[in-house]
């Protein structure tokens, strides 16, 4: 499967998240954890443990997607390996498709906290290298990201537990679910992503990361490997004749003669 094909088949997979999600008032479906005794316990809305359960949550509907259009899912062998999932199409192995489950929360209506969007340390820079990657990142055919951006509800009190009779008076830790594909590199900024950690960052206006609006789209793919392979190892003199290292676009685009 080509990739436009591939893209167009994950799409419409991703506009049906949304009703999967979340329940009829727009509220995430999944209210807590339940034990034997039938007891529902309200989770936190912290964004580790909303971001795991997430993915737990939508793993089978993944899995199901994947086998209608014939591809394997192969799932990362260690936790900080690049991707989360990987497609494998199962007419020719050849074909892979690298998928990053990322999830954020809305700080405004129109920003988001951003997320990270892998490493630009060996594996980026050595497209051959297997350190910390399922498959070398020069055999994958598209590098995208599947996310889910939501809004956190602070009324919940965390501390809460009801009886599973009660189910639908349980308020859910997070709502508003919005969800999108996008090619990594349309979402990607030109600032690290995780302090001294070598992640790319994303963009945060969350009308540009739905629609694939990054710093990078008028200048292509190309520009986006270039710029990250060599994010902090290109130095210039700036106009008071002290070196720096280039880690903006704006910098790297003018050493590069690109207007």
């Amino acid at each position: 499967m080509d990739k436009e094909c591939f893209i167009n088949e994950f799409l419409d997979f991703t506009k049906s998240l949304k009703s999967y999600v979340s329940d009829q008032c727009d509220n995430w479906s999944i209210k807590g954890f339940i034990d034997i005794h039938k007891n529902i316990f309200t989770i936190s809305n912290d964004t580790k443990i909303v971001s795991k359960i997430l993915e737990i949550h939508i793993f089978p509907v993944i899995e199901k997607f994947a086998n209608s259009i014939d591809f394997d899912v192969v799932l990362a062998d260690c936790q900080n390996y690049y991707p989360d999932i990987s497609f494998v199409y199962r007419k020719n192995p050849k074909i892979k498709y690298a998928i990053d489950i990322k999830t954020t929360y809305r700080k405004t209506s129109d920003l988001c906290n951003g997320f990270t969007l892998g490493s630009h340390g060996e594996y980026f820079r050595n497209r051959t290298s297997k350190k910390n990657i399922q498959y070398p990142y020069g055999e994958y055919n598209g590098h995208f990201c599947l996310g889910i951006i939501y809004t956190r509800n602070n009324e919940v009190n965390e501390m809460s537990f009801s009886s599973i009779d009660n189910l639908d008076k349980i308020t859910s830790v997070i709502k508003d679910i919005d969800c999108f594909f996008v090619e990594k590199w349309k979402i990607a900024n030109d600032i690290s992503g995780s302090g001294n950690t070598a992640n790319i960052g994303s963009i945060t206006k969350i009308n540009d990361i739905m629609n694939g609006r990054g710093i990078f789209v008028k200048y292509g793919e190309e520009i986006f490997d270039d710029y990250w392979i060599n994010y902090g190892k290109i130095t210039i003199t700036d106009k008071n004749g002290k070196i720096k290292k280039i880690t903006k676009l704006k910098e790297f685009l003018e050493y590069r003669g690109i207007k």
